[in-house]
């Protein structure tokens, strides 16, 4: 298997596990709380965090495929991440469930049609800087993963 069919079995395979996780939640969990430092989001905002920014990175990453630079260098995301926040405020958590499944569905078709040389092409990310695509659409996973373990640890309270 290439290595880019290998990364978007990886996506889709962890959005499955999200997917069912997310669809198991009460009204109540949708509300509760998971960051309090600077703007408090719950579990509902960190949904729409996932299914929005994924779809700008994918985006992103297109460009850098085309021999963009990424992101500019005076990009801001936490400013970034509260207008991704204003957005999305109406959505309902299945409005946000169903448009993540379908923003990553577009993300696995994406990689899916990427060359294994594409993933060598660079550019700069919010978060990591000057790196890869192949590191970029890793961290996509990585995001998602880190974001679900604090989701996990608050519901455990």
């Amino acid at each position: 298997m290439s290595e880019t069919l290998d990364l978007a079995q990886k996506l889709k395979s962890e959005s499955e596990k999200l997917i069912v996780f997310f669809s198991g939640l009460t009204d109540a969990q949708w509300t509760k709380e998971v960051y309090t430092e600077g703007a408090v989001w719950s579990i509902q905002n960190i949904l729409a965090h996932l299914m929005m920014s994924e779809g700008s990175l994918v985006r992103l990453f297109e460009r850098i495929r085309q021999g963009g630079e990424g992101v500019a260098e005076d990009f801001e995301i936490d400013r970034a991440n509260a207008l991704q926040q204003e957005k999305a405020k109406d959505l309902s958590p299945s409005e946000l469930l169903e448009q993540y499944k379908s923003t990553r569905e577009k993300t696995v078709e994406w990689i899916s049609g990427l060359s294994d040389s594409d993933l060598e092409k660079t550019g700069r990310h919010p978060f990591l800087g000057i790196t890869t695509l192949r590191e970029m659409i890793k961290m996509i996973y990585i995001h998602n993963q880190t974001h679900y373990r604090d989701l996990r640890r608050v519901l455990k309270d």
